[in-house]
């Protein structure tokens, strides 16, 4: 087991979530798009916004394929 994925069982198991319910993959795949795309001290910031969408009953891919589309049209915008 990875230092990661034993950080996010340990954070998970705190919080009461279950460690499955994480698709760190996609968390981190968005991060990366985002401090690219956008700024890296977005990337952060982003992933704690879909956090709070995803608690309010947003669907966690939808929610990431819709953020995507925003980094790709603020790349188009600022170009």
């Amino acid at each position: 087991m990875s230092t990661l994925e034993q950080w996010t069982a340990v954070v998970c198991a705190d919080l009461g979530l279950e460690t499955g319910t994480v698709d760190m993959k996609q968390v981190l795949d968005l991060a990366r798009e985002v401090a690219h795309g956008v700024d890296r001290p977005a990337a952060p910031l982003t992933a704690y916004l879909m956090g709070v969408a995803v608690g309010r009953g947003h669907d966690p891919r939808e929610a990431a394929e819709r953020i995507l589309q925003l980094v790709q049209e603020h790349a188009t915008e600022s170009s």
